[in-house]
């Protein structure tokens, strides 16, 4: 195999793709795909033209790629935009193709990239941004992805919790991301619910309808966040809500806890309460001390940095804080609310301009730049 050779015709055969209409990212992925099969079949059958050979096999997978992203839109035109409580239909290939790419020969984590980008239909941009990596490093590890799976045969199907991670990585990119897919992960989780009787598969259920049924309160007609507690909750799905608790009461009777339930035991406390002031933050705290235990995840010990903050006062808000690496995404926003709350006008103002250049989005960056400008103006006067 002439790994010299593959490099070296790799602009060219990006180029033609590109000029017969392909655009880049999607040509860029085929090409990827054309090196992969290349490097599995060369060896043995080698092409008599090389360039040819590769341009072909791109471009058949550029199509094919083509074919199933125009295949799952029309699947999501036919969700409506809230999912109805009830039984799920029968399964479709999709979740089947979750299975699939949860293969054994993969790790957890290469599994989840790799079905989010070609089952999902995210970027490697965005999966990056969700599991806190460089965008090259995941682009490596759905390369290496792709070559294991290239060399195996798909008949032996993954695990549910890995499974399971995928939808809930899916859900929070069409919840808060550039593409609209949290309907289409709720449908999925549906079935698999259906499928498998599984507390955590109920868990997920439950917390992607308690967060979805929140969706039409979180931005305003200009298109600004409108944090929990300035919601207005008569725009929350009560259906939505009650579905949720119903299927959440049912997963925690059976005492096998796991982080999807104790995540939607959170979210259902925010839920139950009529007002932001009655929200129950002692008993959040707890759960969010269960989550801790079940995942050592930091995003959910910044997470509890904000309820203990909201149960125990600012300050003890700001001690929680301070046992944190300061790296953490929304580490910065967090340090500068509770220090809001704790009357420091001055540094909280600060701490929003300095979230905001580190913000992963438009409208987060937009929100923040917005709460350091409401601080500066009212020290001001």
């Amino acid at each position: 195999m002439n790994e010299v050779l593959l490099r070296s015709l790799t602009p060219s055969v990006l180029g033609i793709l590109v000029r017969r209409g392909a655009d880049f990212a999607a040509a860029e992925d085929a090409v990827q795909d054309a090196l992969v099969e290349a490097v599995r079949v060369w060896p043995d059958d080698p092409p008599r033209d090389a360039k040819g050979w590769l341009v072909t096999v791109a471009w058949r997978r550029f199509l094919d790629a083509t074919r199933a992203e125009t295949a799952r839109r029309r699947r999501e035109d036919l969700v409506e935009e809230e999912p109805a409580p009830g039984p799920a239909p029968a399964s479709d290939d999709t979740l089947q193709l979750y299975f699939l790419c949860a293969h054994p020969k993969l790790t957890p984590s290469s599994a989840v990239a790799l079905t989010l980008r070609a089952v999902g239909g995210l970027t490697t941009r965005q999966i990056a941004q969700a599991y806190l990596v460089p965008e090259a490093t995941m682009a490596q590890r759905i390369s290496r992805a792709k070559r294991t799976v290239s060399e195996v045969r798909f008949d032996q199907p993954g695990d549910v919790a890995t499974v399971l991670r995928v939808l809930y990585l899916v859900f929070n990119e069409g919840y808060s991301g550039d593409v609209d897919l949290a309907a289409e992960a709720i449908r999925l989780t549906r079935q698999l619910a259906v499928a498998i009787d599984h507390p955590e598969v109920a868990g997920l259920l439950a917390l992607m309808l308690l967060h979805h049924a929140r969706r039409a309160a979180r931005t305003a007609p200009d298109g600004s966040l409108v944090p929990l507690a300035e919601q207005d909750r008569a725009r929350w799905d009560t259906s939505a809500i009650a579905d949720g608790v119903t299927i959440l009461q049912v997963a925690l009777a059976r005492d096998r806890l796991g982080e999807f339930q104790a995540q939607a035991a959170i979210a259902a406390l925010h839920a139950d309460a009529p007002t932001a002031e009655e929200t129950d933050w002692v008993q959040i705290v707890e759960w969010y001390d269960e989550l801790a235990r079940l995942t050592d995840n930091p995003i959910v010990r910044l997470n509890r940095a904000v309820a203990v903050g909201e149960a125990d006062g600012p300050r003890a808000g700001l001690a929680a804080l301070a046992a944190l690496d300061d790296s953490l995404p929304r580490y910065t926003a967090v340090a500068a609310y509770l220090h809001e709350r704790d009357g420091d006008l001055k540094t909280a103002a600060r701490l929003y301009a300095e979230a905001a250049r580190k913000a992963p989005n438009i409208a987060e960056r937009d929100h923040l730049t917005r709460q350091a400008a409401r601080l500066n103006t009212h020290r001001s006067h």
